[in-house]
């Protein structure tokens, strides 16, 4: 007869852990290689703002970043076929459809855009901003219009923390940096105010599609990178330098999403109609692909 075989050894915990981690590297670097170069022929811009790296996760080295004011002024010229840009330039000018699905938006707090301001709202007569964001220009227009106040915007000339204007309206990058600094400052957040007035989520950014071309190969693309991006958000997260990962993995992960769904259209028809009340417009009924 023959000697009984002894069953093997399983396999370590941690051995099992590093096969699992290695193997996700690989496919990981694989979609990444399936996207690399995959835009050609195809002109694409994003601003280089933290809360956009998902969704251009492997497209990196082919997009154009610039702030959402430029990429708005390229796609009016012609110089790009999509971006990444602020929903109010989709909504006043009829000439983009928009990537069905994907969007840069919050459900309540979302910690980079707000107006920071010394005294009560009511108060307020002068917003210095920052130029970069039309949307949260228009949306802060809006938030205040519903309170009944009116103040002169002006553009912000500098973003020393030291010297901020007593009411002052930031986004991106450099409003997180100014949240986490030692200020007098009130935070008056615009993504928990319009939660709180509508029940909606707002949505910030979209990818525009410049029409006259055949962008379905480019929307898969989009959405492909998008995918990429929230399967890696955990690496995204981890191997960022912005801030710390505390915070990364905070506002990543719970104050932004990158969905375009059902409510957050409602969201976006809500603030379709108080632009047009507060006469902000014209406003172009959006057109989704």
């Amino acid at each position: 007869m023959n000697p009984e075989v002894p069953p093997s050894a399983p396999e370590p915990a941690d051995r099992i852990a590093q096969l699992l981690a290695r193997e996700s590297r690989n496919l990981q670097m694989q979609q990444e290689d399936s996207l690399t170069h995959s835009l050609k022929p195809f002109r694409v811009g994003s601003v280089g703002f933290l809360n956009a790296v998902p969704l251009t996760r492997g497209l990196e080295e082919e997009v154009i970043f610039a702030t959402p004011s430029q990429l708005a002024g390229m796609l009016q010229r012609d110089e790009l076929d999509a971006a990444l840009v602020s929903v109010t330039e989709v909504l006043q000018h009829d000439r983009y459809d928009i990537l069905d699905g994907v969007s840069v938006a919050s459900l309540g707090e979302v910690k980079s855009v707000f107006l920071a301001h010394r005294g009560p709202l009511e108060s307020v007569r002068e917003v210095h901003c920052d130029p970069a964001s039309l949307t949260s220009v228009n949306l802060l227009r809006v938030l205040l219009a519903e309170r009944g106040l009116t103040p002169t915007f002006r553009p912000l000339e500098s973003y020393d923390h030291a010297t901020l204007p007593d009411a002052t309206l930031l986004i991106g990058d450099p409003a997180i940096a100014f949240l986490r600094d030692r200020h007098e400052h009130q935070i008056w957040d615009l993504g928990q105010a319009w939660h709180e007035m509508t029940g909606r989520p707002f949505v910030y950014a979209v990818w525009a599609l410049r029409r006259g071309i055949d962008h379905r190969r480019l929307g898969q693309l989009l959405r492909s990178a998008r995918a990429f991006g929230l399967e890696t958000l955990d690496t995204i997260i981890r191997t960022r330098h912005e801030f710390d990962e505390a915070f990364r993995r905070d506002y990543l992960g719970w104050h932004i999403h990158y969905h375009l769904g059902d409510d957050e259209k409602a969201g976006l028809q809500r603030f379709c109609e108080l632009l047009d009340k507060h006469g902000l417009g014209p406003i172009y009924t959006p057109r989704f692909v």
